[in-house]
C-alpha cells in the first residue's frame, strides 16, 4: 500500500532516523511549560532543580521528548494516520542535549478493515544514551 506522505510502499523492518533537537535550550523549556501549562519548578527554575529537586539542571518536559519524537510519525504517515502513540522515558533530558530518533516499522498488519503498521521509536542523547522508547500504531492509506 502507498501513502502520500510515505511516497511508496512501507515494508516491515524499514528505519528511518532523524535529528530531534540539537543542543535543546532552556528557552524552548521554557516555551513548552507555556504552552503546556506545566510550570513545575524542575523545568524552569534552576535553584528549585539543582538544591531540592536533586539535578544537574532544570530539565526537560518527557512530554516535550515525546512531541519531538511523535513528529517522526507523523511526517512519516500524516497525523491522520497515527491510533496511537505511548512512550516509556528512561532517562533524564538536559539544557544543551541533543536528541535523534530511530523509528522502526516493526509489522505490518491488518485489523478489520484497516492495514496498520506497528513503529516502535528510540530516541538517545549526544551521548548515545536511550532517553525515551515510544510504540506507535500508523493506518496506511
Amino acid at each position: 500500500m502507498t501513502d502520500a506522505t510515505c511516497k511508496g510502499p512501507v515494508r516491515a523492518g524499514e528505519t528511518r532516523t532523524a535529528i530531534l533537537v540539537d543542543k535543546l535550550n532552556r528557552t524552548q523549556i521554557v516555551q513548552y511549560s507555556g504552552a503546556s501549562g506545566d510550570f513545575n519548578p524542575l523545568h524552569t527554575d534552576e535553584l528549585f532543580a539543582t538544591n531540592l529537586g536533586g539535578q544537574s539542571s532544570v530539565i526537560a518536559h518527557g512530554m516535550l521528548t515525546m512531541g519531538m519524537a511523535g513528529r517522526m510519525v507523523t511526517d512519516w504517515f500524516g497525523a491522520d494516520s497515527v491510533v496511537s502513540f505511548s512512550s516509556r522515558f528512561i532517562g533524564i533530558v538536559l539544557p544543551g542535549d541533543s536528541l535523534s530518533g530511530t523509528a522502526v516499522i516493526e509489522a505490518i498488519r491488518e485489523d478489520g478493515d484497516a492495514r496498520l503498521a506497528d513503529i516502535a521509536i528510540t530516541v538517545c542523547n549526544q551521548d548515545g544514551k536511550t532517553v525515551m522508547t515510544s510504540q506507535s500504531v500508523a493506518r496506511l492509506a
